[in-house]
């Protein structure tokens, strides 16, 4: 049984009890929308989607030419000359049959007309201009297989048959095939509203002349992509000075107007961290030791009457993207109504000697290739300390050491988690 994060008290806890912990945050989804198909790219399915059609709706051509009938058994055909008995345009539907031994001209996408069950390219073709009616001659009747250059009702996707399952993140390829049943809106999960912001005196807007002790703002900047990429909605609120009172103020309302809550910085127990006493006063506490690297001093709960969960991200830019991906990604998931899930893992062959330590799970920033024999390498990008940002620029996974793994030596197989693709 998973316990609450309320139940864990102030023990250290490893990456996934906290990850299962954490989803406990979430108390209920948060429902669903239809919004036009043209604004859902991104989005997640609240619900099935069955084909209301078929999709081809009719048996049609595949390539520009003349339909015609074949025996269905052996290939090919006898009959070389074939009169035209007219012809079959894409958005015309001809109910008269075609008589045996006649074709149609045809052009791709154009339903089949009945009498008709094969399709014989133009460049297989040649008119006869000299006899009427009107013939075309068939080159290497022969080779003609029946059912060629013919794509069936329903092949793509059948009328009835699940298009789309609930919660899949709506892709270019989705929404295309949504438009291809005839969807014109969707139902799609809420966006989650999340409220974030930095804290701490030396935290400096970009823009804004830096301070001699003075840093610029990456993480705000790093969690709005990262939102943007999950979905979310994101409220910003800005920088908070090192101020108990202040901090109060900022949680009341990112509480009031957000369905989650997230800040970077100030979750410590140093003199000048304020976030944890500020969250102790508005709501309730749970775990902030986390048993990792990057990332270990973090704090969660809920904010106000309304409950609404709160993370607090520890302060160094690399811990910030290495715990918003373990944690706070599950968390969005889970306010969609989607079941916690591990992370998307890979396995390759490690290229360098990567460090780590007992009882605690290393997050490396790595780079992955396949080799000329297909398989995956992963190399790591060189220095680890959770300040350096370019780190995790030159990455494209992290490098996962679990607490039970103190080094991984060239050849070893270890698990990585890409960083790129998030649909």
């Amino acid at each position: 049984m998973t316990l609450s994060c309320f139940d864990l008290g102030e023990q250290m806890i490893s990456v996934d009890e906290a990850r299962q912990a954490l989803a406990t945050l979430i108390e209920r989804p948060l429902g669903s929308e239809s919004i036009p198909l043209a604004q859902a790219h991104g989005r997640r399915l609240a619900a099935t989607v069955q084909a209301p059609i078929n999709v081809p709706q009719n048996t049609n051509a595949a390539m520009d030419g003349v339909a015609l009938a074949l025996p269905k058994r052996g290939v090919g055909a006898k009959q070389a000359h074939w009169p035209l008995a007219g012809e079959v345009l894409a958005g015309q539907y001809r109910r008269e049959l075609v008589p045996a031994g006649h074709c149609v001209r045809i052009t791709t996408g154009a339903p089949l007309p009945p009498g008709t069950d094969t399709v014989v390219m133009s460049e297989q073709l040649r008119e006869s201009l000299d006899e009427q009616p009107a013939h075309v001659i068939i080159k290497s009747p022969e080779l003609l297989k029946h059912g060629q250059h013919v794509r069936q009702a329903g092949e793509d996707i059948a009328i009835g048959d699940t298009a789309l399952p609930e919660g899949a993140r709506l892709d270019a390829a989705s929404l295309g095939l949504l438009a291809s049943l005839g969807y014109a809106e969707i139902s799609v999960c809420r966006r989650p509203k999340v409220a974030i912001f930095s804290t701490g005196n030396e935290v400096t807007a970009p823009g804004e002349p830096l301070p001699k002790a003075g840093i610029y703002d990456a993480n705000r900047f790093t969690l709005m992509g990262l939102l943007t990429e999950q979905g979310a909605e994101v409220i910003d609120l800005g920088i908070l000075p090192d101020d108990l009172s202040a901090t109060k103020a900022a949680l009341e309302n990112a509480a009031q107007q957000s369905d989650l809550v997230l800040t970077s910085g100030g979750v410590s127990v140093g003199q000048a961290d304020f976030t944890r006493e500020a969250l102790e006063q508005l709501g309730r506490l749970a775990f902030w030791r986390v048993a990792l690297r990057p990332g270990r001093p973090m704090v969660c709960g809920w904010l106000g009457e309304r409950h609404t969960p709160f993370v607090g991200l520890p302060g160094n830019p690399v811990a910030v993207m290495v715990t918003f991906l373990q944690f706070v990604k599950p968390l969005l998931d889970r306010l969609d109504g989607q079941p916690l899930s591990p992370p998307n893992r890979l396995t390759a062959i490690a290229d360098n000697a990567l460090k780590s330590r007992y009882k605690r799970t290393d997050f490396i920033r790595g780079v992955y290739h396949t080799d000329e024999h297909g398989q995956l390498h992963v190399r790591s990008t060189g220095a680890q300390g959770s300040g350096i940002l370019t780190s995790m620029v030159a990455a494209n996974c992290l490098i996962e050491l679990t607490d039970d793994q103190d080094s991984a030596q060239p050849g070893e197989v270890v698990s990585i988690q890409p960083l790129t693709g998030w649909l």
